[in-house]
């Protein structure tokens, strides 16, 4: 097995990345298409779900796309834990495009079937495609609640600090020289994680938390009618908020790891030699 991992490289590794990225939002934006778009059609209005059933699916979707991909790739699945790795971690800077390209690509391809599963649920709640359903594919300030004036650099500010707590953990749950989850339990666990930054930190900006997950569906539904899919409730240009946020709360959260973890960690040493039995005579 080892070898034939070896063999694929570089191939394999982005093809994980894809496919693992895709189950995340197969479950991510699924999950906010049933809510939003067919909760609207429900009598009373909002009967397939809510705030906490969708963080529930995101974190699902988070676990099971690792299980998918871990033994080729690492599991990643997101862009700015790829910057995070390779910042604090060792992992090759030649990959991080590639790995970006490929997380990107999987969201794209998954919106992309949500989009049309959910065709009719989309297009009789929301005939205009505007933010009201905007939302199942990609984040807006305050989830497009304008009653709550939060704008482009309040939820640059939340993504910022939901991402540095998503690596502080990711950066501990993985570290082998602190104490990870046994029995490949890690996926459920960083699942767990996300379950509860979207309980604790979804209203200011939807808790993007990942540049691949919000530019590849944003692109997904503007090539299937939604114009406005690059701009916020107000008409400001917003794409790069859940892009640049998460990149610098990763790095952050990071670097707050190591800080305050990583470098008071124990070093793996070398085993002392074992006795060697006397000849006998």
């Amino acid at each position: 097995m080892a070898e034939r991992v070896k063999k694929h490289g570089l191939v394999g590794e982005l093809s994980a990345e894809f496919a693992g990225t895709m189950i995340l939002i197969l479950f991510g934006c699924g999950v906010v298409a049933q809510v939003v778009a067919g909760g609207a059609l429900t009598d009373p209005p909002g009967g397939l779900g809510n705030h906490d059933s969708i963080s529930w699916a995101w974190g699902l979707g988070v676990t099971l796309g690792v299980y998918v991909a871990a033994r080729l790739s690492g599991a990643h699945i997101n862009p700015a834990v790829t910057i995070a790795l390779a910042t604090f971690r060792g992992f090759p800077w030649k990959k991080v495009a590639p790995y970006a390209l490929a997380q990107t690509a999987g969201a794209f391809v998954a919106a992309l079937i949500v989009r049309w599963n959910y065709t009719e649920a989309l297009a009789t709640a929301d005939p205009g495609h505007t933010e009201k359903t905007q939302i199942v594919f990609s984040t807006l300030p305050a989830n497009g609640n304008t009653a709550l004036p939060v704008h482009e650099w309040g939820a640059f500010r939340d993504q910022v600090i939901g991402t540095a707590i998503l690596l502080l953990l990711v950066m501990a749950l993985t570290d082998m020289l602190n104490t990870p989850p046994g029995a490949n339990l890690a996926p459920f666990v960083i699942g767990l994680v996300v379950v509860a930054i979207g309980m604790a930190w979804g209203t200011n900006a939807g808790y993007a938390i990942n540049p691949a997950r919000d530019f590849g569906p944003r692109l997904a539904s503007f090539i299937t009618g939604y114009s406005g899919a690059w701009r916020d409730q107000y008409g400001n240009l917003y794409f790069w908020v859940p892009i640049a946020g998460p990149v610098v709360g990763a790095l952050l959260g990071g670097g707050l790891y190591k800080a305050f973890i990583g470098r008071f960690l124990p070093t793996a040493e070398p085993e002392p030699p074992g006795r060697v039995p006397a000849p006998q005579d």
